[in-house]
């Protein structure tokens, strides 16, 4: 399994922001290889993220693929400074 780390901030006062980025990410879960997401923030200092696990690294990519442009476009709108993004392999003993 893989997972996925996402985080942005923004300018304070856009939480309502943030969450509706949160709502719009529901297709998320009908692709391939989709187990979860969490998604949290740090209200005060205005830091969002997101954690998403997939079942192979080939279903994360397809996603990003399909979705990533339009996700990135609607971050850029809010964020006040480049968005972090990584990538890890799940290790589950």
């Amino acid at each position: 399994m893989y997972a996925q780390l996402f985080m942005f901030k923004t300018a304070p006062g856009k939480r309502s922001e943030a969450e509706k980025l949160a709502d719009a990410c529901a297709p998320l879960k009908a692709m391939n290889g989709f187990r979860r997401a969490t998604y949290f923030g740090d209200y005060d200092n205005n830091e969002y993220g997101s954690l998403y696990i997939w079942e192979t690294k080939e279903d994360m990519e397809a996603a990003l693929k399909e979705i990533g442009p339009r996700m990135q476009e609607a971050t850029n709108a809010i964020a006040i400074e480049p968005p972090f993004r990584r990538v890890y392999e799940v290790y589950e003993p």
